[in-house]
């Protein structure tokens, strides 16, 4: 069922492109954090279509998208590579066999590195029941991954009422519909306190050799006062979010081209390779070099 339509990949990657470059949506723009985030606005991803759904692909350089959002629900899924998705409550790593669902008006920045290829497709409101108010992250059976792909014949900012378009959104939308039941993720919760989120901010930029000790020294607390502000904001302990910290690093830097595995275990922090190895199977269902293969592999 996959097809390839280059002509309308070709437009949709422009008329992203020129979005994202334009003043409200700078492409290579610095990534804000929540707390500090720069809010672009809402974005017009139809430009004058009149259409129920469509699609938008990217097949480009780095891109950092900046806060914004949209008036239409959005699946955000990567055909290869890694995306980064970040929301006011959590970060989100994308890889092939995951989407992200971003309900209309929800503030999100997404991140696509240079090895990725993706496709979102939008949905006007009316198409989808009961879409909530935060993100969510899917598993993308077999049949979705296809038709999401298939999407690419209608790029969004052409979409114009159309019945056999409009049924292809429909169906789509009732199957997602049925996968938002069934979340997947492995996230990163956006702590609110500053003082918790400065101390997480310091565990992710020293991944490679940090302990509770010095982030508790970094941030001017006790131990135990970290571990037990952990507790209670997050719902995992310190040493859980340092776990997830590694594997969603280890995650992008393993779907690009470069770092072997054993460079990627210890860049994340791990002891041994076998650790890593074992961590990495035991939380994303797959070995780092299998998943490697499966996310560098281009359709």
């Amino acid at each position: 069922m996959t097809v390839s339509a280059p002509s309308a990949r070709s437009h949709a990657i422009t008329a992203r492109t020129a979005r994202l470059s334009s003043p409200d949506g700078p492409r290579g723009a610095a990534h804000h954090g929540p707390h500090s985030r720069s809010n672009q606005g809402l974005v017009d991803l139809r430009q004058g279509g009149r259409g129920l759904g469509g699609s938008y692909a990217w097949d480009g350089p780095h891109l950092v998208t900046g806060w914004h959002s949209h008036d239409m629900h959005q699946i955000e899924y990567a055909i290869s590579g890694v995306i980064e998705v970040e929301t006011a409550a959590a970060h989100y790593l994308l890889p092939p066999q995951q989407a992200a669902w971003i309900p209309a008006g929800l503030e999100h920045s997404a991140t696509m590195n240079s090895s990725v290829r993706s496709v979102a497709v939008l949905f006007d409101p009316s198409l989808i029941r009961s879409p909530g108010d935060r993100a969510r992250i899917i598993a993308v059976p077999l049949l979705i991954r296809e038709m999401v792909i298939y999407a690419q014949r209608w790029p969004i900012n052409d979409a114009q009422p159309d019945p056999v378009a409009d049924g292809f959104f429909r169906t789509l939308g009732h199957l997602l519909i049925e996968a938002l039941d069934q979340e997947t993720p492995l996230d990163l919760p956006t702590p609110t306190d500053p003082l918790l989120a400065a101390a997480a901010t310091y565990t992710r930029q020293h991944l490679e050799a940090v302990t509770v000790e010095q982030v508790s020294r970094a941030v001017g607390v006790s131990e135990r006062t970290l571990r037990r502000q952990f507790r209670a904001e997050l719902g995992l302990s310190w040493r859980d979010y340092l776990t997830r910290a590694r594997l969603l690093r280890a995650m992008a830097l393993l779907a690009e081209p470069g770092p072997s595995v054993l460079e990627v275990s210890n860049a994340v922090g791990f002891d041994s390779p076998s650790s890593f190895a074992r961590t990495f199977t035991r939380h994303c269902g797959e070995s780092p070099s299998d998943y490697r293969r499966r996310v560098t592999a281009r359709t």
